[in-house]
């Protein structure tokens, strides 16, 4: 009988943990080499844009000059001296936050009243597809019938026995725009938050119940606490694609008038589409994504605490 020596054990185990090793490159190799189409697409479309535009916001007179210049912060201070930039930051604020909440509270609403055991079978299903028609639509098609229903000799006047201009009035303008803002978004809240009442389990609401909880009560302590984790997620989600809302603002009013609609994204539009200042258009939209990255910071920091 021949026994096996220390060296011949350790050659052994050497060449196991190579063969291992070899496997786990190949398999990590095999993953990236599926990754690598989107990845190169992310890279092309994405990040090149934005250290382009980084670039372009420290520069003078790009696009159109061939030979545009290194000015450093110069395009920042400027932007930052403009009230217009203020007064579309002002909006934009206004904007997001005004209907960032009424989303919040419509779609809360509307889906603890589909959640009822109220209403019928045939009720839930009737109001359910009807209050999630704003969310069919696309952006083109809520501005153009928000335009024709808006419009003096539109319905809306029709039935106030009014000829208000809507979307061209100083004071009702951007309260208008909010509005039709708020009608096209709170399907997305009503949807989530109703799969998240329908995920609490019933051994809560029954335990508070036998406790001498309240409806109200109930709400507060059982409702919310477990709803908590959505909420906060819709909320963070909103908040960045209702600050970069653009298509539904140029569509109805195009930041106007004077420019009492005018919101970051029309602003930067103008500056580059309208002045063909593409420098400071760069610097505005840098200081956007600047903005939008601590929005996204937190939704992400709160998702990695949610899992």
């Amino acid at each position: 009988m021949s026994l096996r020596t220390t060296d011949d054990t350790e050659v052994i185990v050497t060449g196991v943990s190579l063969s291992r090793r070899r496997r786990q490159l190949r398999k990590t190799t095999e993953s990236y080499a599926f990754l690598s189409p989107t990845l190169i697409l992310l890279f092309v479309l994405m990040i090149v844009p934005i250290v382009m535009v980084i670039g372009y916001s420290f520069q003078d007179n790009v696009i159109l000059n061939k030979s545009p210049e290194f000015i450093g912060v110069a395009n920042y201070v400027e932007i930052l001296s403009d009230p217009g930039f203020w007064k579309a930051t002002g909006n934009t604020i206004l904007f997001t936050v005004a209907s960032v909440i009424a989303h919040l509270v419509l779609g809360l609403a509307f889906a603890m009243m589909l959640n009822s055991p109220l209403l019928g079978r045939f009720s839930r299903s009737f109001f359910r597809a009807l209050y999630i028609l704003p969310w069919l639509f696309t952006v083109a098609v809520i501005a153009v019938l928000w335009r024709m229903l808006l419009a003096p000799n539109g319905v809306v006047n029709f039935l106030l026995h009014t000829d208000i201009e809507w979307l061209a009035s100083p004071q009702l303008a951007l309260g208008t725009i909010i509005f039709i803002n708020i009608w096209a978004g709170y399907p997305f809240f009503m949807v989530s938050l109703l799969a998240g009442l329908q995920g609490i389990p019933n051994e809560l609401n029954e335990a508070a119940t036998v406790d001498g909880a309240g409806a109200v009560q109930r709400f507060w302590n059982v409702t919310i606490p477990q709803l908590r984790p959505i909420i906060v997620s819709l909320v963070l989600l909103d908040l960045i694609w209702t600050s970069q809302q653009f298509a539904l603002i140029w569509m109805t009013t195009g930041g106007g008038p004077i420019d009492v609609t005018e919101v970051l994204s029309t602003f930067t539009y103008k500056l580059a589409f309208a002045k063909y200042d593409f420098s400071l258009a760069a610097t505005s939209a840098v200081l956007v994504l600047a903005m939008s990255m601590v929005l996204a910071v937190f939704y992400v920091r709160h998702q990695k605490a949610r899992d």
